[in-house]
C-alpha cells in the first residue's frame, strides 16, 4: 500500500456525515487517514445557524451525528471557532495534507487555507450553468427552489477568501429537485453524491501529486 494522505474534514449535517463515512469506509479509505474533524455546534452564535440549514426543523441527533461518528472512530473533534490561535494549534497537531468542507458554518481564512499542502476544498450546491455560481451563500437550496429549478448539482472547488468562489475542480451529475422537496430533503438527497464527488476529486489530487513527485 502506498502513502496514506492525512485528511481533516470540516463538516456537519448529512453532507458532513456522508463525507466522513466515505473517508472511513469508502473506496478512498484505503488512501486516507482522517486526522481530525471540525463540525458545527448549532447553538453557537458564530455559525449563523439562523441563515443556514439549522434554521429548519431537525433532531438533536442530527446536530451531533458527525461528532459522534468521529468519536466512535477515535478521531479528534473540534466544535469551536476555527479562525483563532487555539484551533491553529489543534490543526497544526493534526498535520493534514488536505482539508475538505461539507456543510460548515464558518468562513475559512488565509491561515487555514494555507495550512494543508494539497489544498483546502469545499462542496457547494448550485446549478451547472456557470462558475462562480449565482447560488453562493449559506442556503443555496432555498435560492434554487425560489428560482424554480428542477435539478441541482454539487460543485467541488478550492477555497479562497471569497464566498464559494474558488477555482472549480469538479461537478456532480444533475440531481432532481422535486417541487415539494424541502431544503432539508435536498440536503439528504444530495449528500451521498457529494461524498462520491469529493472522493473522486481527492483521488485525482493525490494522483497528480504522486505524478509530480515521481
Amino acid at each position: 500500500m502506498g502513502k496514506k494522505y492525512r485528511v481533516s474534514m470540516f463538516g456537519s449535517y448529512y453532507r458532513g456525515l456522508n463525507l466522513l463515512s466515505e473517508l472511513l469506509i469508502g473506496e478512498i479509505s484505503e488512501k486516507v487517514t482522517v486526522v481530525g474533524v471540525a463540525t458545527d455546534d448549532p447553538k453557537a452564535t458564530f455559525i449563523s445557524a439562523d441563515k443556514r440549514v439549522w434554521q429548519y426543523p431537525h433532531t438533536d441527533y442530527e446536530e451531533v451525528m458527525v461528532a459522534e461518528l468521529a468519536k466512535e472512530n477515535g478521531i479528534d473533534c473540534f466544535t469551536g471557532r476555527v479562525n483563532e490561535d487555539a484551533f491553529y494549534e489543534v490543526i497544526d497537531g493534526w498535520k493534514p495534507d488536505i482539508c475538505v468542507m461539507a456543510t460548515f458554518g464558518q468562513r475559512i481564512k488565509d491561515r487555514l487555507i494555507n495550512t494543508p499542502p494539497l489544498g483546502f476544498y469545499n462542496m457547494h450546491p448550485c446549478i451547472d450553468d456557470s462558475w462562480p455560481s449565482k447560488y453562493v451563500g449559506g442556503n443555496p437550496f432555498d435560492a434554487l427552489k425560489r428560482d424554480g429549478k428542477t435539478y441541482c448539482t454539487i460543485a467541488f472547488h478550492s477555497v479562497d477568501l471569497g464566498f464559494d468562489t474558488g477555482p472549480l475542480l469538479g461537478m456532480s451529475g444533475k440531481i432532481a429537485m422535486p417541487k415539494e422537496a424541502t431544503v432539508t430533503d435536498m440536503h439528504k438527497a444530495t449528500s451521498y453524491e457529494a461524498a462520491q464527488l469529493a472522493s473522486r476529486e481527492m483521488q485525482k489530487i493525490f494522483a497528480k501529486h504522486e505524478a509530480a513527485s515521481s
